[in-house]
């Protein structure tokens, strides 16, 4: 210590705690207005070598406030001889200062050529800046008549300093006095300029985005105005928040904090609104908190600063703090929330801002099960499922994150209460640089992703779902049977990739079963994404999006099943749901209901399921549903008629009247490829006398319109009975003819039809049949 009761500034060391610099004021006004000599300068800026102790020179001796900032080259670095100095000056220039020192014995550090230490001016006329210490840029803002000009000049440990952005910003910033951030904090001064500048703040993402936050002057008691310039999106947003009625003292300047996934405005005992960086374009992906949700105990009655990403400094008392989001605190609120527009903010949020986790991946099923009426404005599966497959895959491979969808939503036409959103589209930052890594890179990827349409880059599954419908429905004619086989094989190694199921999983009884509907929709899925990410991915390799495509597929499949297990767990369900012989359980019912939900999110996003699941799925219906609430859902598509299930039922079930109804009506509903498999499996004169039925009409359309002239042959039937007589005779010449339909169940024939015929006459009778 050399000095006492100073009022000191700003103070900074070097990187290698060599040298400090410290600018302090000498005087306050009374003391410099009693002074004989008024021309000793107000304020003093010095650079101290730190040993030998009081080894010192003066950099600055001026009226006006001078801030110190020393550069720190990238860590690892080995110790340097040079060290550059920022100085900061209240009379809007900033400079840099580059040190040399020599080393001496005792480990002593001396500046070399003290007399003249080489400086440069790096910008001059600015009215707001910046520091980003963690990054080493300088973020300023020049005005240009009622607009303003963002630039940021980035520093580098064995460069020059380069200005690397510009942008045009729509805000008027007052010049009367600099403002300056995150260049320390001097609480006096920072009052009175607080009271004459804008409030603004620039904050950056790991993943390259780039807002500029600021508050805003209304006229209106009790409004605030806050907008967030999203620059890597190319738009801005402005929002107006009501407050409930408070005394004016009360009211403090909105406080902007950097949460790297978003960016937090607090007022506080009023609203914590955190906005989606990542996903800015609809609003139902920021969190708006009021009342005791968007209290921050700590930061209560406080001035805070956002100095770095999820820090934020107390002002008053000097504290730092490390912020971040609450896994508990924000599933609490999504269990408690009653609006759309909160449970899928919260529900993004923890899907995509904690990343993959087990257990809170399973309180979310778990909530989604629970409140899949409650959702009207969108579908909790859906967006757990394409979020989760978000999270999961994008982490991999760069730029994958502007190409595989984030959300289930289109548009969302919602409100938040207490907010309302004016958006503006901007103008897209400039960047010069060339060959720069990290934030930079991933910025222009943005910008670049921004020009050509971002929207449009997202798959869809507009296209898979026509030519899904196209080849499953043969509305149009059949593609190449190479095309068809590509398909499947595709189906297969997605099935091959799915993760070994553990015996745990065994829980839920899903059968690997055929299922050509479901492979053809896997395979059509991994061709179209294939496609859609080699047109954008060129330079990752064919053989590394193949893997991602496969794992993308495989991951889907996993995540239903994940649902199904979660689900089969809670309600304590067993393989009992093929059993058909008792009614379904409270808790069947239930899970029915979901697996239905389940099949409609499927169905609204042209997803994949995994194999097995319309069998289950029928299964639980036939437990579970009154026969003509069964049948409806047959026959609107929520259930799915599959050979194993179908099969299971005839074979299990006795007849009984009650049954014969029920096997009767599925039957009578399977498609005929389907019943020629499992028909078999009735050994009833129902199930013979419609095989009949079939047959005789499947004989007659392949007669079509020719002329049936010749004569009739000798009687096949001992029978006297005309019409029957006649008819068997037709059938046995046109089989003569070779029109059989059945050629590969050689019990049917005319004979067949006859004795089935007869047979039903004699049961209607009730007469007996020998």
């Amino acid at each position: 210590m050399f000095e006492k009761n100073l009022h000191i500034i700003s103070c900074s060391i070097n990187n290698e705690r060599t040298l400090l610099a410290v600018s302090f004021c000498q005087y306050t006004e009374e003391e410099r207005a009693s002074q004989i000599l008024q021309s000793v300068s107000k304020y003093l800026t010095l650079l101290i070598e730190i040993h030998p102790i009081n080894n010192v020179r003066v950099l600055k001796a001026v009226d006006s406030c001078v801030r110190v900032q020393f550069l720190y080259p990238v860590e690892g670095r080995n110790a340097s001889r040079e060290s550059r100095l920022l100085l900061v000056s209240e009379d809007k220039y900033i400079e840099q200062f580059d040190i040399y020192v020599v080393a001496e014995e005792d480990h002593k550090v001396v500046i070399q050529n003290s007399g003249q230490l080489p400086r440069a001016k790096v910008v001059d006329d600015l009215v707001w800046a910046q520091w980003d210490m963690m990054e080493q840029r300088l973020f300023y803002i020049v005005p240009k008549g009622s607009k303003s000009t963002l630039k940021c000049i980035q520093f580098y440990p064995d460069e020059n300093f380069n200005s690397i952005l510009e942008s045009h910003l729509d805000i008027a910033v007052n010049d009367t006095q600099l403002k300056l951030v995150n260049f320390g904090y001097d609480y006096c001064q920072d009052q009175d300029v607080a009271s004459k500048s804008l409030n603004l703040q620039v904050f950056t993402s790991k993943a390259g985005g780039l807002c500029v936050c600021c508050s805003l002057v209304s006229d209106i008691p009790h409004e605030i105005i806050y907008s967030i310039y999203f620059l890597h999106k190319g738009y801005n947003k402005t929002f107006t928040v009501s407050l409930e009625r408070t005394e004016s003292h009360q009211l403090k300047e909105v406080a902007f904090m950097n949460l790297d996934y978003y960016v937090a405005a607090y007022l506080p005992g009023q609203f914590l609104h955190l906005l989606n960086i990542q996903h800015p374009d609809l609003l139902c992906y920021s969190l708006f908190l009021t009342g005791e949700n968007a209290r921050i105990d700590t930061l209560q009655k406080c001035s805070i600063r956002s100095p770095w990403v999820s820090a934020v400094l107390d002002c008053d008392a000097g504290s730092l703090y490390d912020v971040s989001i609450s896994d508990s605190a924000l599933l609490q609120f999504l269990q408690k929330s009653k609006q759309d527009c909160e449970r899928l903010a919260a529900l993004h949020c923890a899907l995509l801002y904690f990343h993959h986790s087990e257990g809170l991946e399973m309180q979310i099923i778990r909530w989604i099960s629970e409140n899949l009426s409650t959702c009207h404005s969108f579908d909790p599966i859906q967006e757990f499922i394409i979020a989760s497959l978000h999270c999961r895959m994008c982490p991999e491979t760069q730029n994958l994150d502007k190409l595989l969808p984030y959300t289930s939503l289109h548009d969302w036409i919602g409100l938040v209460p207490g907010v309302i959103c004016a958006t503006d589209i901007i103008s897209l930052p400039v960047l010069e640089f060339q060959n720069s890594k990290g934030f930079w890179e991933k910025l222009n990827s943005n910008l670049e992703s921004v020009k050509y349409a971002e929207p449009h880059l997202h798959y869809h599954s507009k296209m898979l779902r026509r030519e899904w419908h196209n080849l499953s429905e043969e509305r149009e004619e059949r593609r190449s049977t190479a095309y068809l086989r590509n398909i499947f094989e595709n189906a297969k190694k997605v099935l091959s990739h799915l993760d070994t199921w553990d015996s745990e999983a065994r829980l839920v009884p899903l059968f690997e079963e055929e299922d050509y509907q479901q492979q053809l929709l896997m395979g059509l899925m991994v061709a179209q994404l294939k496609d859609h990410l080699m047109r954008h991915l060129q330079y990752v390799g064919k053989k590394k999006i193949d893997q991602i495509v496969l794992d993308y597929v495989a991951n889907l499949l996993n995540l239903v099943h994940r649902i199904m297990k979660e689900v089969w767990r809670r309600y304590q369900l067993h393989s009992c749901v093929f059993c058909f012989d008792e009614r379904g359980s409270a808790a069947e019912f239930a899970v029915f209901h979901i697996m239905s939900r389940i099949l409609e999110a499927a169905n609204g996003m042209c997803m994949p399921l995994p194999p097995g699941f319309h069998t289950l799925h029928l299964g639980l219906g036939v437990r579970c549903l009154p026969l003509h609430t069964l049948l409806h859902y047959i026959d609107n598509g929520v259930l799915q008629l599959t050979e194993t299930c179908v099969r299971k039922l005839l074979k299990d079930l006795d007849d009984t009247e009650q049954n014969e109804k029920l096997k009767f009506s599925i039957v009578m509903r399977l498609p005929e490829a389907l019943g020629q498999k499992v028909r078999q499996y009735w050994n009833h004169p129902i199930n013979a006398n419609l095989i009949a039925r079939k047959y005789v009409k499947l004989l007659l359309e392949k007669l079509g319109n020719r002329q049936y002239s010749r004569p009739i042959p000798e009687r096949l039937s001992p029978v006297e009975f005309l019409p029957l007589n006649y008819l068997t005779n037709m059938l046995a010449e046109i089989e003569n003819q070779g029109m059989h339909p059945y050629e590969k169940q050689d019990h049917v024939n005319a004979r067949f039809v006859e004795e089935t015929a007869l047979k039903h006459t004699m049961t209607l009778l009730d007469l007996k049949y020998s």
